[in-house]
């Protein structure tokens, strides 16, 4: 912990990205929390929980490919806080789900609020390496995403609980609040040169065919077999993890029987998980070489795959909790170890897009695969279901596994930063 308290306590513009990064997070899960308890009370649908999550899907891959040029355009803090009071708006709409009960409405605010989060999500991801100094750069990266996880732990658990004990009312506003504090906090960011990325003058012609731009960025990617072998990666995860998302409302509410308090759980103890492969992979990060880190990621899928099958499978909630977030620390480990690798081979120009672009593969593919998980659900039980999720997931480590083995992932060069930076080296003790 000294490592994180020491970047905190030193690198003001990273502690005000935290703090707006906590409050944001937990506010969101209230929101996912009371979006699909709601869901099961009104319709009782496993198909209607796809539709939703099938909406922010399709919204995360339509604004993807918009924020990525945009963040490598503009401002990217300024974009950040655009994106913040524009989710804060949507957050407080949901509100009209509670007198006007009809899923076309949750789909629209679902989707909307979706749209908006690209532009600072990725934009996030692409100030990191400007506010963290080399020396703090795998640190804050471990940190950011062990916080996510931490976030869906306490916003899960919290959330089930707020719902059951205040209504819904409490978790839309809750949310509404937490973007306006997220924007609070990104306006106080500071750094020498501003925000703006690096990059050529824009012509008249740049300004009018953005497509052109973002093309440009997908030809980058596709020039580097490891950043374009990272994309196939999360796609690969994405073709199981659609499912396992409307899953967790299935679980908790009708395999289990718990209701809202049970879905909150399922997502806190996968949380748990996440959070202990976060702090496994940040332990382990600075002492893999890269030849060590391409059979941990293979390790890790093929133990994510394994035990979200085995968790499909369980009676006992109790053993259910446990594989879910041993599937969940394979996430974990393999997130933080893939984003370090990311954040020290994508060149500034492109990380607005890069980072984007991985969103609206891993979305679009997670969108197949809630469809086919929605539809399933009206002809297979949910534990068949889960079951080949699981498996496909998993199956991830074979392309990666091949890809080793025959010699498809060289390192790539540092980009961005000088070739004597390119070890991090993070606090043992931590």
């Amino acid at each position: 912990m000294s490592a994180f308290l020491t970047l905190l306590r030193r690198n003001r513009n990273y502690r005000y990205t935290w703090l707006g990064q906590i409050v944001s997070e937990v506010g969101d899960h209230f929101n996912n929390i009371a979006v699909f308890s709601l869901v099961m009370k009104q319709t009782g649908s496993g198909r209607v929980v796809s539709g939703v999550l099938l909406a922010r899907g399709l919204a995360m891959l339509l604004g993807g490919p918009l924020a990525g040029v945009l963040l490598d355009r503009m401002d990217r803090r300024r974009m950040m806080i655009y994106s913040d009071t524009f989710r804060a708006v949507i957050a407080l709409c949901f509100g009209f789900c509670l007198v006007y009960p009809a899923t076309w409405l949750l789909y629209a605010l679902s989707a909307l609020l979706m749209l908006a989060s690209p532009f600072f999500t990725s934009g996030r991801s692409s100030i990191l390496p400007r506010i963290a100094s080399k020396e703090e750069l795998h640190t804050a990266n471990s940190l950011t995403q062990t916080t996510q996880w931490t976030n869906l732990a306490i916003g899960m658990f919290l959330g089930g609980a707020s719902v059951v004990s205040f209504g819904y009312e409490w978790a839309f506003l809750l949310n509404a609040l937490s973007f306006v504090f997220s924007a609070a906090c990104i306006s106080q960011l500071r750094i020498e040169g501003g925000f703006k990325p690096q990059s050529n003058s824009l012509t008249e012609q740049d300004v009018v065919r953005p497509w052109h731009e973002y093309k440009e960025g997908l030809a980058y990617m596709r020039s580097v077999p490891f950043i374009f072998s990272m994309a196939l990666l999360a796609v690969g995860w994405a073709s199981g993890g659609g499912a396992a998302q409307v899953l967790f409302s299935i679980f908790g509410e009708t395999v289990f029987q718990r209701g809202a308090s049970g879905i909150g759980t399922l997502w806190g103890c996968a949380a748990l998980g996440l959070i202990a492969g976060g702090a496994i992979a940040h332990r382990i990060g600075p002492r893999l070489s890269f030849p060590a880190y391409l059979w941990t990621i293979a390790f890790c899928y093929i133990l994510h795959g394994a035990a979200y099958a085995v968790f499909s499978q369980m009676e006992s909630f109790e053993w259910a909790l446990l594989f879910i977030a041993l599937s969940r620390m394979a996430v974990g480990v393999s997130s933080v170890l893939n984003l370090g690798k990311l954040l020290r081979h994508v060149e500034d120009r492109y990380r607005g897009r890069v980072f984007s672009t991985f969103e609206s593969m891993s979305w679009g593919t997670m969108m197949l695969s809630m469809t086919a998980a929605g539809y399933a659900s009206d002809y297979y039980g949910p534990r068949t279901i889960g079951f080949w999720s699981g498996v496909i997931s998993g199956s991830t480590a074979i392309f990666w596994i091949w890809a080793i083995l025959a010699g498809k992932l060289p390192e790539p060069p540092p980009a961005g930063i000088d070739p004597d930076d390119v070890e991090v080296h993070g606090d043992p003790n931590v």
